[in-house]
C-alpha cells in the first residue's frame, strides 16, 4: 500500500486495480450519488474505467490526483478524495478539491480533516497556489465541508447536463482558498 497522506484518523493512498468493488459499492448507493447524476449506479465497466483514470493521473501529475481514503484504526475503506488539475482546464497553480465519502462516513469530519490535509500539503509541498471546490447549491453538506476546510464561496453558475438532478435549477457553487488567505489564517491562529 503506497500512503500518500495521513491524518489523525485517515490514511490516503494511491488506488490500485483491486479497489473496483469497494468504488463499485460507493458509487451504488442513491445518496452517495444524489447530487452527481440524481443517484444512479454506476456501471462496473464504468468503475474500471474510472480506476484506470486514477492510476493515469499518478504518472501524469506528481502529487495530484485520486485517494482512496481508510479509517487508520480498521482499514476500511471509507471513499476518496481527489486534488487535481481543474477538468475544465489547467491553471497554473490551481487544483481542484474534491471527495465522494461512503453514507456511514458522512457527519463524522472525515471529509473535513482529509481536505485540511490535502490543501497543507498542496500549498506547503506541491507549489499550489490556489484551492478550488464545487457542488451543487442545495449540497448543503459538501458546502459545509468546504467551508470548515477554510474555503469561502467565490460564485454561482449553471451547468449543462446536470437537469436531471433534483434541485439543479439552483446552479453549482464555487468555493476557493487561496495560499496566501490560508497562511494569513495560520498566523491569526498562532
Amino acid at each position: 500500500m503506497s500512503i500518500f497522506l495521513e491524518t489523525n484518523r485517515l490514511t490516503l493512498r494511491r488506488f490500485t486495480e483491486a479497489d473496483e468493488d469497494n468504488l463499485l459499492e460507493l458509487d451504488s448507493d442513491p445518496e452517495v450519488m444524489r447530487f452527481l447524476n440524481g443517484g444512479k449506479p454506476t456501471p462496473r465497466e464504468e468503475i474500471r474505467g474510472q480506476i484506470l483514470r486514477f492510476l493515469d493521473y499518478y504518472e501524469r501529475f506528481e502529487g495530484l490526483g485520486f485517494w482512496a481514503v481508510q479509517e487508520k484504526v480498521t482499514g476500511r475503506f471509507l471513499g476518496w478524495f481527489h486534488f487535481r488539475p481543474r477538468k475544465t482546464g489547467p491553471r497554473d497553480g490551481e487544483i481542484e478539491l474534491g471527495y465522494r465519502l461512503r453514507r456511514s462516513a458522512w457527519g463524522k469530519g472525515y471529509a473535513t480533516e482529509g481536505s485540511r490535509a490535502l490543501i497543507r500539503k498542496g500549498f506547503i509541498e506541491l507549489g499550489v497556489e490556489r484551492v478550488v471546490a464545487e457542488t451543487m447549491a442545495v449540497n448543503l453538506g459538501s458546502r459545509r465541508v468546504m467551508e470548515k476546510a477554510g474555503l469561502t464561496l467565490a460564485r454561482t453558475f449553471h451547468r449543462d447536463g446536470l437537469d436531471a438532478v433534483e434541485g439543479s435549477e439552483h446552479g453549482v457553487v464555487e468555493y476557493a482558498l487561496t495560499k496566501a488567505d490560508w497562511e494569513h489564517e495560520l498566523r491569526g491562529i498562532r
